[in-house]
């Protein structure tokens, strides 16, 4: 299971919201930079960003910050926020992004979902932020009304490569990842899933690792690391170098 590191942008700044309110907003950092330095040099093979901005208002707000990102630091990342029409996918691909994440667009734009995913094989991700088992979009100001089930069923034959399955009362909450959550999304998707939201200590990471033998492709951590309560490299090691075992025995 991949563990990827997370860079939320708000007016380029590296911050963190509390189960996506806007209002509930703590700044990390001013340089997102120097974030994603650190995390390369703790082994980070995948970085995600994330537009809040661009979320919001449906239109990339953070550029600068990305395209500082991907000249800077030799981590490929994938980034999400604001990504609804094809000409800011076919951008973020053409400036080098590793992936791109759809989410509102995913939605409401299922023909565009489909273009993507035949034009750009291998780079597109659905983002899924659900609360109370309905997906909610806009930056998870809008409940869309549109049942996790269904949609899941709907996009496999699309093929994209992965979705990102956040469940949001526990984004930001440092409770703990919801694995009953996870078990179900995987019993439906056809589509690699990464697991999002609270994540709060290692023993997290090691019990998602372990949901259906492995089946989680990646883990996205973000609040745990900036407030210290994981130490990514050791995250790294102990998940990424299959060490779970050595870990949990001694």
């Amino acid at each position: 299971m991949l563990i990827i590191p997370a860079i939320d942008l708000r007016g380029e700044k590296c911050v963190r919201l509390i189960q996506g309110d806007f209002s509930r907003e703590k700044v990390y950092s001013s340089d997102p930079v120097e974030i994603a330095m650190k995390f390369k040099e703790c082994g980070a093979k995948l970085i995600h960003v994330v537009d809040l901005d661009g979320a919001r208002t449906g239109a990339p707000g953070n550029l600068k910050s990305i395209e500082k990102l991907l000249h800077e630091i030799p981590v490929p990342i994938e980034v999400g926020g604001g990504i609804r029409t094809y000409e800011v996918a076919k951008g973020y691909v053409e400036m080098g992004v590793k992936r791109i994440i759809l989410g509102t667009a995913a939605i409401k734009n299922r023909a565009l979902l489909e273009k993507l995913c035949t034009d750009f094989p291998g780079k597109i991700v659905v983002g899924i932020d659900t609360m109370k088992g309905k997906i909610a979009i806009e930056g998870w100001e809008k409940d869309t009304g549109v049942d996790l089930v269904n949609f899941i069923k709907e996009i496999n034959a699309l093929k994209p490569c992965a979705m990102i399955c956040t469940d949001i009362s526990r984004d930001g909450m440092l409770t703990g990842p919801n694995i009953s959550f996870m078990e179900n999304i995987l019993g439906i998707s056809e589509i690699p899933v990464v697991a999002s939201g609270g994540v709060s200590r290692l023993e997290d990471l090691v019990k998602l690792v372990a949901v259906r033998n492995g089946a989680i492709e990646g883990a996205i951590v973000g609040k745990a690391i900036y407030e210290g309560q994981i130490d990514l490299k050791e995250a790294i090691k102990v998940i990424e170098g299959k060490q779970i075992r050595c870990w949990q025995n001694g």
